[in-house]
């Protein structure tokens, strides 16, 4: 990913309560169900900042995530960069609509480029990964409730 790709956006339509979505993205008992199961902690609190690795085959990605921004119940962003490579991300998640009828939109913006020969960081693999995590996860996270 580069910063001249343009912005990953993905949308899913949840069927819950403001607050129930709310918590399914700030709550790490909730986001270790659907998203990286080895979030050792977070807080929806700007400057909150945490980290843990993902292996991916013989590699390691330690994510260090740093809140940036929060809207209660509407929007929280926070910076998305590695221990092991160079390049930053922000990452939103806003909830958008009405009790019952909302959209959950992720937004992955490049603030500074990530390493090209790296396959986890190809355009297509980003697009797959979130997709993955809020059309097909979270969703099923929402549906098993």
């Amino acid at each position: 990913m580069k910063t001249t790709d343009p912005p990953i956006v993905v949308e899913q339509f949840i069927k819950a309560s403001r607050e129930e979505l709310w918590a399914a993205i700030t709550d790490r008992s909730q986001m270790i169900q659907w998203y990286f199961e080895n979030i050792p902690e977070f807080e929806d609190e700007v400057g909150f900042q945490t980290s843990f690795p993902v292996y991916s085959e013989d590699r390691i990605f330690t994510h260090i995530w740093k809140i940036t921004q929060v809207i209660p119940m509407k929007k929280i962003g926070y910076e998305w960069t590695y221990k092991e490579y160079p390049g930053k991300g922000l990452v939103t998640f806003e909830i958008q609509g009405e009790d019952e009828a909302l959209t959950l939109r992720l937004t992955n913006t490049v603030r500074e480029d990530f390493p090209q020969d790296i396959p986890e960081f190809k355009r297509k693999s980003c697009i797959d990964g979130w997709n993955y995590f809020i059309q097909q996860r979270l969703k099923e996270y929402f549906a098993n409730l």
